[in-house]
């Protein structure tokens, strides 16, 4: 039972805001989880991503490769560039 009339459960409704969401928006959905011990110090589970933070891959073809460095956050497409990945 849905409890907020004013969020909706349409999941056409929900991928039109996802896909057309301003800057500010896309910056909170781009976040991603924090390691243990930066959670610990922070007390924080997710961050939002920056150019020159390091992060490590964890899904896709990519995962399990050493830290990288993100050269690029492109919000528009959702993508981020990150060095020393191939």
């Amino acid at each position: 039972m849905k409890f907020n009339p004013f969020v909706t459960s349409d999941r056409s409704k929900n991928r039109k805001r996802h896909f057309n969401a301003p800057s500010h928006i896309r910056r909170k959905i781009m976040s991603s989880p924090l390691s243990k011990e930066l959670r610990q110090k922070y007390n924080v589970r997710l961050m939002p991503i920056w150019k020159d933070d390091e992060v490590q891959v964890v899904r896709g073809h990519y995962k399990g490769q050493q830290i990288g460095k993100v050269v690029q956050v492109y919000r528009k497409k959702y993508v981020i560039y990150i060095e020393r990945v191939q």
